[in-house]
């Protein structure tokens, strides 16, 4: 792979940990500041708000600047979070926390960037592998993230987690230096094209691969936002596990959503990715069986294993597939509709998840995903049914 790629890579693992982070403390640290249980959840929705409002002028702005300005502005975004969560946590001011959130959201839409920058600084045949090889750095960040979030004395202090989101903005220098240091934006195999160029949206969007591509990254995120961010008040709140055993379950989960990077990239030249994208569906229905039928730490561990494993799946098929539905000079409309519809989806999914758990409880949540699974399905069946069942290599 190209000195880009694993500068990505780098990246992606110190700037991803924003994630993990406020998916771990937020709903804790929520619980603590919040005026209603009820808005427990809102600052880990919050972030996927960020990502969405981020996105358009993002991809603005790389088409542009060039992705390696806005990459470290991205990273720049992700301090200001932890600065601000700071001061959430020494005024214990909820409102501060919930901007703290959106802010690091922002600085996330960049690093979800990061992928096509990869697969734009490979061959063709290399993107599916590049994408997954940047997705790998998650897996520093899956251990990472928690680790800061339960550093020093955590919701014992007597200003809870304000140690914790100072780390945070310490982590997301290392990563702007990363960037600033190693990222060569002329090393991009595509050149920036001229804004507005390509085809009519009309066209673009007549065409069922591109929609079974923006689905399998957009249904398989907010499912899993869905459950993950329900998990550690599911099991801290209401199934009576410790903070530990909480923490033990999510850094196990991303680590579930990135380590079938080393394979998935290779899976989807191999087996193909429609089958990639059934089997991401299997997995999810497996976890979703088992969730709703116990609340034992095992159960959880398992169910959200599975969710890690299936998130990868489809995120990595629906990725891969995506550039093969536009052209050069659609990239960065189509690469920006396409997390509008991902980061908009998983933001619904986050902000619904703690009222709906909170009203519901956790198996009745977890039922609630399937609708979403068979939607997703029907539109695979759909665009393999119209005949077009070999996808092509480039447009």
């Amino acid at each position: 792979m190209p000195f880009n790629v694993w500068v990505l890579v780098a990246a992606q693992a110190l700037a991803m940990c924003t994630a993990p982070f406020i998916v771990f403390i937020g709903s804790i640290q929520g619980r603590l500041l919040a005026p209603a249980p009820e808005y427990a959840t809102l600052p880990v929705g919050l972030v996927v708000v960020g990502t969405v409002l981020a996105i358009k002028p993002a991809t603005w702005l790389m088409e542009r600047l060039g992705r390696k300005k806005v990459m470290l502005l991205g990273t720049c975004m992700g301090m200001l979070a932890g600065c601000l969560g700071a001061f959430a946590a020494w005024l214990s001011f909820f409102p501060l926390l919930c901007m703290a959130a959106v802010v690091g959201g922002t600085g996330l839409a960049v690093v979800h960037q990061y992928r096509f920058a990869a697969m734009e600084s490979v061959p063709d045949h290399m993107a599916g592998s590049a994408a997954a090889r940047v997705l790998l750095g998650g897996l520093v960040a899956a251990w990472l993230g928690p680790e800061i979030a339960t550093m020093g004395n955590g919701a014992e202090a007597g200003h809870p987690f304000l140690t914790n989101w100072l780390g945070l903005a310490g982590v997301q220098f290392v990563a702007l230096v990363i960037l600033a240091v190693g990222y060569r934006g002329q090393a991009e195999r595509v050149r920036e094209a001229h804004a507005g160029g390509g085809r009519p949206w009309r066209e673009i969007l007549a065409n069922p691969l591109v929609w079974v591509a923006i689905s399998a990254a957009a249904i398989g995120y907010a499912v899993m936002s869905f459950v993950m961010t329900a998990t550690p008040l599911s099991m801290t709140e209401m199934a009576g596990h410790n903070l530990d055993d909480a923490k033990r379950v999510i850094q196990l989960h991303i680590m579930a959503m990135y380590l079938p990077s080393l394979i998935s990239g290779w899976l989807t030249r191999v087996i193909g990715i429609p089958v990639m994208m059934a089997a991401g569906l299997f997995a999810y229905l497996a976890c979703i069986v088992l969730a709703a039928s116990g609340v034992s730490f095992h159960h959880y561990l398992s169910a959200l294993v599975l969710l890690g494993i299936g998130w990868n799946f489809l995120f990595v098929g629906g990725t891969t597939l995506l550039p093969r539905g536009y052209t050069d000079a659609e990239r960065f409309r189509v690469q920006g509709l396409n997390d509008v519809c991902v980061f908009g989806s998983q933001a619904t999914a986050a902000l619904s998840a703690g009222v709906i758990l909170s009203w519901f409880g956790w198996s009745v949540l977890v039922i609630i995903a399937v609708p979403f699974l068979i939607i997703h399905a029907g539109l695979m069946i759909f665009w393999l049914t119209r005949g077009d069942t070999k996808v092509r290599e480039s447009v």
